[in-house]
């Protein structure tokens, strides 16, 4: 069976309405696949160029955007967070490294309700609604730098961090440090929707745990009608923009994994390239399962970084195989699709195992 047709049996409608796989190298797409509904209800295709929330994706491209800051020497990785945020009550043990690496100690409630109405998005307060949330989580769960453990709250201070070392908002640093270096158009990646009739709408599935729990755990203004055995969320954006607020295609994240692969970089040096890239320890010496911007894991005999980005209505994954040169990425409209176990079974017959 060939790629597209390994494709097609792992992507059905069952599975998911619609999705979007690319494959890179340094130099060239190896495949792009795109399948299925962007929305169901108006029978409108998925397309190359349809947008999707990629989530917690975004937090690869926030901590570029830190690196990016620490190689130009106006925020160091040992910096206590206290430095950019005074209000954080975390204390002056929680340094800039610490966020970058999940290692701060930092709570991680689930996410699911930190979530907006596109409709009240001009006129939403990003700082109160963060102000809310730590007064709600003050405490550490433990001693900065002893433990990996993730936190949505961290990478939500390090994108203030960024906005207070840089002076200007995250939105505007990532779309001029970043995404223009990189000759990604506005429309493709980016924090807001640019044309809501290319933006796909997400679904969680009928007959799923979820589905079942969505009172406790989605705002009910979110929460749309069914279409077949798909429900729609209605559109929405993620209160802390780093921690998952970015929106783009795959061909869009598949041009920062080719910068990535590339001899040098469009946005780091070399020696910030390889810091993006090495294993953290904990204070003891412990090697965790991330770098600064990355998570490890293996498949197939395969090491990859990863990010997973997931929530109301979609589910994406990012990964680049080091020994293969090679990227992929998969973003579906489907919070329930596994995209791990589809990279892991695909990813193979086009980059090798």
């Amino acid at each position: 069976m060939n790629p597209t047709d390994t494709l097609v049996a792992l992507t059905g409608i069952r599975r998911t309405p619609g999705i979007q796989y690319v494959a890179v190298n340094a130099t060239s797409v190896a495949l792009a696949y795109v399948a299925g509904a962007a929305d169901l209800c108006s029978d409108r295709s998925m397309e190359a160029d349809t947008t999707l929330m990629a989530y917690s994706m975004s937090k690869t491209i926030t901590a570029a955007a830190a690196l990016q800051l620490v190689e130009s020497g106006r925020l160091r990785l040992d910096d206590p967070i206290e430095q950019y945020i005074p209000a954080s009550p975390y204390g002056p043990r929680v340094l800039v490294g610490h966020l970058i690496s999940h290692t701060s100690g930092i709570p991680n409630p689930i996410p699911l309700r930190w979530v907006h109405s596109a409709d009240a998005h001009a006129t939403f307060d990003e700082d109160a609604a963060l102000a809310a949330v730590l007064q709600k989580h003050p405490r550490l769960t433990c001693v900065p730098g002893t433990r990996y453990a993730y936190s949505n709250i961290g990478y939500w201070l390090l994108g203030k961090v960024v906005e207070r070392a840089s002076g200007e908002p995250l939105s505007s640093y990532v779309a001029d440090r970043v995404l223009r270096r990189l000759e990604i158009a506005p429309g493709e990646l980016g924090y807001t929707v640019g044309d809501p009739a290319r933006h796909a709408t997400g679904y969680l599935e009928k007959y799923s745990f979820i589905n079942l729990l969505k009172p406790l755990l989605i705002d009910s203004q979110l929460i749309g009608s069914y279409c077949g055995r798909w429900l729609e969320l209605r559109s929405h954006y993620p209160n802390g923009p780093a921690f998952g607020g970015l929106i783009g295609c795959a061909r869009a994240f598949g041009a920062f994994l080719q910068d990535q692969l590339r001899p040098h970089s469009a946005l780091f040096n070399d020696a910030t390239r390889a810091l993006f890239f090495t294993p953290q320890q904990t204070t003891d010496g412990r090697t965790i399962p991330m770098t600064l911007g990355w998570h490890t894991g293996s498949a197939n005999g395969q090491r990859f970084f990863f990010k997973e980005g997931g929530g109301g209505g979609f589910h994406c994954m990012m990964r680049l195989y080091p020994d293969r040169a090679a990227g992929t990425v998969v973003m579906s409209n489907a919070t329930g699709f596994n995209v791990s176990a589809l990279l892991s079974a695909i990813d193979p017959t086009i980059v090798g195992s």
